[in-house]
């Protein structure tokens, strides 16, 4: 068995398409363009990576970018300021905060600042709660990535056994509660997790977002298995994967490569998210802006 390789640069490009028709779509009805607010604290390097690939991303399909940057020495006052002011501009539909910030920032209050309703990437408590009940306003980008890639090779979880390797608040436990909407039944493992093996061999579909390069050999994941990487090592350098990518391609039946997996779908989902917002602000969308704004925490 040799394992077909998911495209996710293929797949991101074609949703990046229907982006811009999307936001033709607006441009018509509303006379502008969706607007994200990008701000960033300090001069992480792989930051500094990842804003420019998601600015580059936003002019790609035709969505303005605001972007913000700040010293390491800015207070978190100003940054929350920063985000509030943001969220009352009827021209910004969303407001990503780069992460990570500094050590010194609480990060549950900066993201708390945040309008749930221009949450693009997914971190707000509102939406992170809605995942609990299938009534999320945004996914998180990296899993809602991870279901699109499923959704395209037509792959159905509902009923199969679901193993995510990872428990951030980023992408492990959202992606679990996403596949338990699908009716997957589903196991997440962590750093805490003993005889890690016992679990992955389980899995149908095996989701791995550990940062552990090469955490997963061949060994550990079922003949026929579907398998997804986020990737992990430096974007500067070289990116590698969390498994064993030669190993297990001659047992999995489905494999997301490092780079050009998952990575160009978390880009892209952040543009739809983006999208859906300046939708649902015009309301061109079922349910749009809800009567009371969802108050900031």
């Amino acid at each position: 068995m040799v394992a077909k390789i998911i495209d996710g640069k293929a797949v991101a490009a074609a949703e990046r398409e229907d982006c811009k028709r999307r936001v033709a779509r607006l441009r018509q009805a509303g006379g502008r363009s969706p607007g994200l607010a990008v701000i960033m604290v300090g001069d992480n390097a792989a930051s500094a990576v990842y804003v420019r690939n998601k600015i580059r991303a936003c002019q790609d399909v035709g969505i303005w970018s605001e972007q913000l940057f700040y010293p390491a020495t800015v207070t978190q006052s100003e940054i929350c300021d920063k985000i509030r002011e943001c969220g009352r501009d009827p021209s910004i539909d969303g407001i990503l905060v780069q992460l990570p910030l500094p050590p010194s920032f609480d990060l549950e209050e900066v993201l708390g600042a945040i309008d749930a309703e221009k949450d693009v990437d997914g971190f707000h408590l509102y939406n992170v709660g809605g995942l609990v009940i299938g009534n999320t306003v945004f996914p998180p980008c990296t899993p809602y990535g991870v279901m699109r890639l499923l959704e395209h090779e037509g792959i159905e979880v509902s009923g199969r056994n679901a193993v995510v390797v990872g428990a951030s608040n980023i992408v492990g436990k959202p992606m679990a509660l996403m596949l338990m909407q699908r009716e997957a039944t589903v196991s997440v493992c962590h750093a805490k997790t003993r005889d890690l093996g016992e679990f992955t061999r389980l899995a149908d579909l095996l989701v791995v977002a550990a940062g552990h390069p090469s955490l997963i050999s061949a060994s550990m994941v079922k003949p026929g298995a579907w398998s997804m990487w986020a990737s992990t090592g430096c974007p500067m350098a070289r990116l590698v994967g969390d498994c064993d990518f030669e190993g297990v391609r001659a047992q999995a039946s489905y494999l997301t490569p490092v780079p050009g997996g998952v990575g160009p779908m978390t880009v892209t989902m952040l543009l739809v998210n983006t999208i859906k917002s300046a939708e649902r602000a015009l309301g061109l969308v079922p349910g749009a802006k809800a009567a009371e704004p969802m108050p900031a925490l």
